[in-house]
């Protein structure tokens, strides 16, 4: 009934920006168990909690390892449901919620391992570049 919560990473670690983590609960409509924002579910702040964080620090590794720049954790009290790697969505969302431009870093982000990628070339993998 409280549906869940996505939890935004970059580069393993939570997106926070202006002291705000990338994050929002998706409640279901009412008589449905669908949480997903197509299927009218809404989006409404969320407070990030040790559970959540600790959840975010044990897929770092992997995520890291596996070169992900940036996924969306799905978290339903203390259990991870999905990664999201490839379509992360929510993010614009966040911008009004929090009155935060979170894209703002994932840019910058994109920015800065792009200019590794120039000085570096294919001689660092991806992964390597989420640590530098």
């Amino acid at each position: 009934k409280a549906g869940d919560v996505r939890f935004f990473l970059m580069n393993g670690l939570p997106l926070m920006r202006d002291g705000s983590y990338a994050a929002f609960r998706r409640v279901p409509a009412k008589g449905d168990v669908r949480s997903n924002i197509h299927a009218a579910g809404t989006a409404r702040k969320v407070r990030v909690t040790d559970t959540m964080l600790r959840i975010a620090e044990m897929v770092r590794p992997k995520l890291v390892g596996d070169g992900m720049f940036l996924v969306g954790l799905d978290i339903v009290g203390d259990k991870l449901l999905e990664i999201n790697v490839f379509t992360p969505g929510g993010l614009a969302r966040l911008a009004d919620m929090y009155k935060t431009d979170f894209a703002t870093r994932v840019i910058v982000a994109l920015e800065e391992k792009a200019t590794l990628r120039r000085a570096y070339g294919k001689t660092v993998p991806n992964s390597r570049l989420a640590t530098l």
